[in-house]
């Protein structure tokens, strides 16, 4: 089957280390897409949504959001930045198609930045640099450039991963640019970047519904989630679905279709394929398992995920 693309969407992950100023840059992102009026009062953080993660100021669990930005639909995953958290790390990279790669003026790039831009490689993601936080004092942003450029040849990057778009960005005030002596007020190049260089979701055409589970949540409401990104094909709600596993094959219905809309979930009565979906109504459902329609089961290939490192007996 002939491969095309959904062009109305992208899917980007967003890596940095631990106060990098990830959260503060999708919190103004969310403010420039129009996503809130302007008198809305709004917290800071959005991305941080447990006690733990406001409290510390990390991210621990991987979260979906979404922006519209002229005309694209824009999913943005917050990744965490540890290796203790790899799990949650694969599984996000499986659902986009780039990444941006945020890094401090002055630290640079640091471990726990390291090891999500390992896997973001290993998976041909599309990496968009952004140095942030450029009106530090102490800002080096030409030396932590260089160190980038370092850390993707000792990861093995070819040349294609090597020839990153570059952004310059003050995360809390708003703005990016494409080069320090340019002028700008917002963060119109940065989304314009996206777009322009992140691919839209490639799938095939004609090929029948196909989920690839990624993640799992819970709603009091709802019951058992499923979050994934629908690979090929569309659905309706309400359509017969089976569930293929690692242990056998489970029918289910769709009772519910939810995408992401900004911070919180929108209903809608049919996907298309390189969205995003949460699927309710799915209670015998585990990451990896492939969703598709009852009269075409075909499965995709489960996740891999790197074995703990550390065990315990």
């Amino acid at each position: 089957m002939q491969l095309v693309t959904n062009p109305k969407i992208r899917n980007l992950a967003i890596i940095a280390h631990v106060d990098h100023g990830k959260t503060t840059l999708v919190d103004q992102m969310f403010r420039q897409s129009g996503l809130f009026r302007e008198n809305q009062e709004i917290s800071d953080r959005l991305m941080d949504s447990m006690d733990l993660e406001k409290e510390r100021g990390i991210t621990i669990s991987a979260k979906n959001c979404s922006i519209e930005w002229k005309g694209t639909k824009i999913n943005i995953l917050d990744t965490p930045g540890h290796a203790d958290f790899g799990g949650e790390v694969e599984r996000a990279l499986t659902m986009v198609d780039g990444a941006i790669l945020l890094v401090d003026a002055s630290e640079g790039p640091l471990p726990q930045t390291r090891f999500v831009l390992k896997k973001a490689l290993e998976n041909r993601l599309q990496v968009l640099v952004v140095v942030n936080k450029i009106d530090r004092q102490d800002a080096r942003p030409d030396e932590v450039l260089n160190e980038v450029y370092d850390l993707f040849i000792d990861l093995e990057a070819d040349d294609e991963q090597i020839d990153f778009p570059v952004f310059y960005a003050i995360g809390r005030e708003g703005i990016a640019k494409t080069s320090l002596n340019a002028d700008s007020s917002n963060l119109e190049p940065l989304l314009d970047g996206v777009v322009e260089h992140v691919p839209p979701p490639r799938f095939k055409e004609e090929a029948p519904f196909q989920m690839l589970v990624a993640d799992l949540g819970y709603s009091e409401f709802l019951g058992r989630l499923a979050v994934g990104r629908v690979m090929n094909g569309q659905v309706q709600r309400n359509e017969p679905l089976v569930c293929l596993g690692e242990t056998g094959t489970k029918a289910l219905r769709a009772t519910k279709l939810q995408v992401y809309r900004g911070t919180t979930m929108a209903e809608i009565g049919e996907i298309e394929a390189g969205d995003i979906l949460v699927l309710a109504g799915v209670e015998d459902v585990h990451i990896g398992d492939t969703i598709c329609h009852a009269e075409s089961p075909q499965a995709l290939p489960r996740l891999r995920i790197d074995e703990p490192t550390v065990s315990m007996r």
